[in-house]
Formats: C-alpha cells, structure tokens, sequence
C-alpha cells in the first residue's frame, strides 16, 4: 500500500500544477533590448557553424541545460525519466529538481536516479538548497552520480510560502563550506529573481566559479505561491527581481574569471545566442521544456531541442559566429531599461557596440 504524500511531495505536484497554468512574467527577461548586429558577409558556411560546448568536462551538441524542475514524488519519476532521454538522445545538460525530498525520504530517491540511469554518460546537475548541510549536499551529488552541484537560491519564494524560511543568516558561509567540501564543481543558482554584482563578488570570496544568474522574465515563483496560499497575507510583490539580460550583465561586469549560465526567459534561440554574447558559457531552459513534454510528447521536446539546435546554427552565421565562443567578441547593441539600468549602476554597455 502507498504512503500518502508528505507535504513537501505535495507541494512539488502544485508547483508543476501552477507552473504548467501561468504565464512567464511580470516583468521580461530584458532580452528584448539586446540586439546582436547582423553580417552581410559572414565567410561562412552554414554547416562549418559549430554550436557545440563543453561544461564541467563534458561535451555538449547545444550549449543549453534543462533546467531544474522536478523530482521527489512517485508522479514525478517519469517525467525525470523522459527529460532524461530526451537530454540523451539531444546532447544538453541536464539538472534535477530540488533533491531535499529525497534527503528526507529514501523512498523517493529513485525520482532524481532515473535521471542517471537513462543518461549514463550525459551532463547531469545535482540540486539543493544553499542552506543544506555539506554532509547533505554530498549525498544528494552521490544519489545521482552527479557532474556538478547547483544551490539554488530562492529568498522571495521562501517569503511567498506559508511554510517557507524567515531566516538567511550564514548562507554564504555555508556556500563556502559546500565548495570546499564537495567533490564535485559547485553552481549557486537563482531561481528566477537574478542575482546583483554584490552578490556576485560575495559568491566569487566564497570560492565559487560557476553561477546561473536565474533572472526575472521566465517561471514566477512568488506568483506560484501566491496562488497556492491565495489567502496568505504579504509577501514579496510579483515583480521583484533583476531581469535576466541585466543580471547577466552585472555578473559579467564583474570581470571576475566565472563561468556564467543565464536562465530565466530564456525562450528561443535568438536569446540563447543574445545570452551567450553577453558573456554567459550556457543557457538553462525549465519551463518551456516541461510545458512541451507534459502537454505534448516526448518525441515532440525532442523535435523542439534539434530545430533549437538548427536555429541557433542560422543565427550564428547571420551574426558572423563559427563557434560559440566566438559570439562574445562580436557587437552587441542595447537599448531600453536594461541600458538605463546598467547606466545606473557604471556598467559600461557601449563597450559592447565596439566589439
């Protein structure tokens, strides 16, 4: 006989609930005022454009990560078990959701486990909470055999919970313990609320090297909750946070020697190519992914990723790009909010025009 759902399991099966149900937003990822300068004479054969990257030791054919979304209840196990083919059969990276379930409930271990299992060879991202104990963190890396480890970070959903934390004290400190303690690289990631230049120093002090900036513009968490406790009183505005095209850039303009993915509204090719030349290594997608595979199929999120894949080979060649990297050397133009922005805070955006 089946045991009933712990809360925590529960709440996993709302958040895809309301996940699946609203829109990305309020407020835009800021892409829309990044424009990458088009050559009429790239020298360039389209199928010499090489869209291929590497992260953590591991070859990918996209320089894209399905993001980290779900596991931890039975109903779960099997949408982990396609995202997991589905990263096999297509070449990206792959995160698990939030393992803190499975930390509590060997039971439910095998919802993030399949995810090795059917991608024995894939780049596969362990997942917890930035305040988990290193012993824990380590477990959760072990459980799936991990590549790498991401942290995420989720102040305002916490606050937007009735049942989440009120205390953050010592979470750097933690960071830092993690990164020294576990054997494998360390991600800290934002859940969707970006991350500024100041966090970005602290997290650099930390012994951090690797950081998805997870800005404003994709999933909403806040919103999510609120929905979930519409009778909850206060909480943060569903508008906080720092566009992603911003955030990225604040974390870039650091010029600290990190390894950047942008995720958050990231919603097609032109702004994984818009990503990539504002200085991020790769892209995480989440919600679009699990929207297309629930909705749809398996076969069709296949089909999504390839034509991804050939866009974004189209759109290197129409910027003059032969390789991934070579899209952080050429000019970018930005406008709007996110210049405003950025002007604001003595981020020099011309720099980028000049390229």
């Amino acid at each position: 006989m089946n045991n009933p759902p712990s809360r925590r399991e529960e709440r996993k099966l709302e958040h895809i609930k309301y996940s699946l149900e609203m829109m990305d937003g309020p407020v835009t990822s800021g892409f829309e005022d990044v424009e990458l300068v088009h050559q009429a004479l790239p020298e360039l054969d389209l199928e010499g454009v090489e869209i291929g990257a590497q992260f953590l030791g591991k070859e990918l054919r996209l320089p894209l990560v399905i993001n980290a979304l779900t596991g931890g209840t039975e109903k779960t196990t099997e949408i982990n078990r396609s995202l997991a083919r589905v990263a096999r059969e297509t070449g990206v990276g792959m995160a698990v959701g939030s393992q803190a379930a499975a930390l509590e409930n060997r039971g439910v271990e095998e919802s993030f486990r399949v995810a090795r299992e059917e991608n024995p060879h894939g780049l596969l991202l362990a997942n917890v909470g930035a305040s988990t104990p290193w012993q824990s963190a380590s477990r959760a890396v072990e459980m799936i055999e991990a590549d790498g480890l991401q942290l995420h970070l989720n102040v305002p959903q916490e606050l937007a919970m009735a049942e989440g934390d009120r205390s953050f004290r010592s979470i750097l400190a933690n960071i830092a313990t993690i990164v020294q303690r576990v054997p494998v690289p360390v991600v800290v990631k934002e859940v969707g609320f970006g991350i500024s230049r100041e966090a970005i120093i602290g997290l650099f002090a930390a012994g951090v090297r690797y950081v998805d900036v997870g800005g404003q513009g994709g999933t909403n968490f806040v919103a999510i909750e609120r929905a979930r406790w519409p009778e909850e009183p206060g909480g943060p505005p569903s508008h906080w946070g720092i566009p992603t095209a911003v955030s990225l850039l604040e974390a870039a303009g650091t010029g600290l020697p990190l390894q950047l993915i942008a995720s958050g509204g990231i919603r097609s090719p032109l702004d994984t190519a818009k990503a990539i030349a504002l200085g991020a290594h790769l892209v995480g997608v989440a919600g679009p992914m699990l929207r297309v595979l629930i909705t749809q199929s398996e076969t069709v999120l296949t089909e999504l990723i390839k034509r991804w894949q050939s866009e974004l080979q189209t759109i290197m060649l129409m910027a003059g790009a032969g390789r991934v990297v070579d899209l952080a050397r050429l000019p970018v133009v930005i406008t709007g909010k996110t210049r405003e922005w950025l002007s604001q805070r003595g981020i020099d955006t011309a720099k980028y025009a000049r390229r």
